[in-house]
């Protein structure tokens, strides 16, 4: 018999939170320093279309931005599915998300004035399949 742990109200109420609007932040409850702190918002871009995508990075990074988030983990995925291999008229690099998002960010004034870095995640956290941005502290 496998022994379950009770779920907090706080961590029932986070989740019932997050099921209504996933673009929510749920506090870093690992932090033992702080636990109002929130440290990173990951999203996968999965399934998206490279323009879908593209809107949806301006969507992040802007609320992240206001909601003073500085760390964002994007999911692009390496592109093997993408199926850019059969098609030679079609950049490899320039057809999947790893490789225009990066792109699209760096030529987007408004956007990339509030980012810090970004750079390929760690290959725990993703490797070249998943993008770290980290921005800049909101000015009030």
């Amino acid at each position: 018999m496998i022994k379950k742990n009770k779920i907090s109200s706080d961590d029932k109420k986070d989740w019932e939170d997050f099921l209504k609007d996933p673009n929510i932040v749920i506090d870093e409850k690992e932090n033992s320093q702080s636990k109002n702190i929130k440290s990173q918002f990951t999203f996968d871009l999965h399934g998206y279309s490279i323009e879908a995508a593209n809107k949806k990075v301006i969507e992040i990074i802007e609320n992240c931005y206001s909601r003073g988030i500085l760390r964002i983990l994007l999911i692009t995925g390496q592109g093997h599915h993408s199926k850019v291999e059969d098609n030679v008229y079609v950049s490899k690099d320039h057809s999947t998300l790893s490789g225009t998002i990066p792109e699209f960010i760096q030529n987007n004034a408004d956007i990339s004035s509030k980012i810090i870095s970004l750079n390929t995640a760690s290959e725990k956290k993703g490797g070249k399949g998943a993008l770290i941005i980290k921005l800049k502290k909101i000015k009030v």
